[in-house]
């Protein structure tokens, strides 16, 4: 018995084959968790915990949303890296260039980023807790409304940030430079500013320098003038 011959309209067959032809043009590969490290890397939404990452150029990566807890960046290129919403926990970025880096909403506890270049970047609403930014170069950056308790920017160069509404207390400002920084509004709940010069930040009120901690190097904004409990007694 002869098989009939399975034939289709012609209609549908061009449909057909225009369909499949689409699905034969080779598609761009996209980056993502198995790509490794490089300008411009997508690691969105990857776990790369615990790897040692130091040195390398990840100029512009994106990191949104991903697991970077106890990995090394020390010295790595990541101007204008996207790491919102970014999990940082005893990560390393000492000496490392964030220049223009997105880093609004992340998580840090216990994270290092001495000596790093943070210039204009973005830290709005993260919460950092007991980082170190001893040394670092904030210029210009926005920490608005971050929770940074216990933070360290000792002889940090702060000049130009913006601290409003930030919550800062117990950290330490030791020595660091704060021309033009923005205080409206932040809590500074026992923060330290032994040896700053507060002349010429912006927002700063009495009430919130009541809560603050001091010493005789303290320079302050005109018209405002330092608690009698200056210096702070120990913790």
């Amino acid at each position: 018995m002869k098989l009939a011959a399975f034939s289709l309209p012609a209609k549908l067959w061009l449909a057909v084959t225009a369909v499949l032809s689409v699905f034969a043009i080779p598609q761009p590969v996209l980056a993502g968790c198995s790509d490794g490290p490089a300008a411009a890397v997508d690691w969105t939404a990857c776990s790369k915990e615990r790897l040692m990452l130091n040195g390398m150029d990840m100029t512009a990566g994106t990191f949104e949303n991903a697991f970077l807890s106890g990995t090394g960046f020390n010295g790595a290129l990541m101007a204008g890296a996207n790491l919102q919403r970014s999990e940082l926990v005893r990560s390393s970025f000492i000496g490392a260039d964030l220049t223009g880096a997105n880093l609004e909403k992340s998580l840090a506890s216990r994270s290092e980023f001495g000596g790093a270049i943070l210039r204009g970047a973005r830290l709005v609403k993260a919460e950092f807790l007991r980082v170190s930014f001893a040394k670092a170069d904030l210029t210009d950056a926005d920490l608005s409304g971050g929770d940074f308790y216990r933070n360290d920017f000792s002889e940090a160069q702060m000049t130009g940030a913006d601290l409003h509404d930030a919550i800062i207390p117990r950290a330490v400002f030791t020595g660091a430079a704060m021309k033009g920084v923005n205080l409206a509004g932040a809590f500074l709940l026992r923060t330290h500013f032994e040896n700053v010069d507060l002349s010429e930040v912006t927002g700063l009120e009495q009430s919130q320098l009541d809560l603050a901690c001091g010493d005789a190097a303290t320079i302050l904004p005109v018209g405002l003038t330092a608690p009698t409990h200056w210096p702070c007694s120990g913790e």
